[in-house]
């Protein structure tokens, strides 16, 4: 297939030629993961307590840049129980300086998704990366009016007045986070189911609070006749799995998070279950593996 023929394939709108979609079952339950698209991050962000050298041979080790760090961004789509549940919305795009994210609206058009049949959205927490997708006219003036949309508790109170003391960003992101997380509530208020701890939003999906990365961070479990899969939100980053205790400048809570962290990934590993997560590459379906030190990643065979 010489070149030119490759162009036209992805004009004729066959499909991508680059895959933004992957479904999966867990036992009787539907699971799409869907990519919308990749965030350049400043490759400091993903280890603010380690020593530079430590760090950069890593990233080498891992054939990553040293500078900038193109972050993916997953959402999914559940269905359970009669219920089309969407977990997480990518960034949005009211974001130009960030003009290969905020995929989402399009691609779940492309993937035969209408907005209008999402029943329910789970938000693991309410950064920008996660809630952008929802403010997007393109996506909110096609979602059902008795939308309901589940976060934890904590995590609403906290954006009243949210603290970032102890995250290391750069100087304009927080800002951003702030005002984004406030446009959403005041549109979303009305709609928000909170809850305190655990949730099941429909049969074999349960939405847990962990905290850490931000207080009110949650994680989506999807179990059905034997099978499981975990959604992690950013409990686990690309480093988290070689090195669970370096720290993410996003975290709200260092420590929290890496004691959250190394409890997941070692449940996991424990009982072989899947997991998806948010900055995981696309589509992040892997397995946990423990080592000495700390853990595997283990990329999933894609399933055709």
């Amino acid at each position: 297939m010489s070149v030119d023929s490759v162009a036209d394939l992805g004009r004729t709108g066959l499909d991508e030629l680059v895959p933004s979609r992957y479904a999966l079952k867990v036992g009787d339950i539907d699971v799409l993961v869907i990519s919308d698209g990749v965030l350049p991050i400043t490759a400091s962000t993903m280890a603010t307590n380690v020593e530079p050298a430590e760090y950069s041979a890593w990233l080498k080790d891992m054939f990553l840049p040293p500078e900038i760090l193109d972050w993916p961004l997953n959402v999914a789509v559940v269905r359970s129980g009669g219920k089309t549940i969407l977990i997480d919305s990518g960034l949005g795009t009211e974001f130009p300086d960030f003009p290969r994210a905020g995929q989402l609206s399009t691609r779940l058009v492309a993937a035969g998704i209408e907005p209008s049949s999402v029943t329910d959205v789970v938000l693991t927490h309410l950064h920008m990366d996660h809630i952008g997708g929802l403010l997007v006219d393109g996506l909110r003036n096609k979602l059902r009016p008795d939308l309901r949309v589940h976060v934890a508790t904590a995590e609403a109170e906290f954006w009243a007045a949210p603290d970032f003391t102890r995250t290391v960003m750069p100087a304009a992101i927080p800002p951003v986070l702030r005002q984004t997380a406030a446009q959403f509530l005041e549109l979303y208020r009305g709609q928000l189911r909170t809850f305190e701890d655990e949730y099941e939003v429909a049969p074999g999906v349960l939405l847990r609070r962990t905290g850490g990365h931000t207080p009110g961070h949650s994680i989506v479990r999807i179990e059905s006749r034997g099978g499981a899969l975990t959604f992690a939100g950013d409990a686990v980053f690309q480093p988290g799995f070689d090195n669970p205790e370096w720290q993410n400048g996003f975290e709200h809570d260092p420590e929290e998070s890496a004691r959250v962290r190394i409890q997941l990934l070692t449940e996991l590993a424990a009982t072989r279950e899947q997991l998806v997560a948010t900055h995981l590459p696309f589509p992040s379906v892997c397995h946990v593996a423990a080592t000495g030190s700390g853990f595997r990643f283990i990329p999933a065979v894609w399933d055709y």
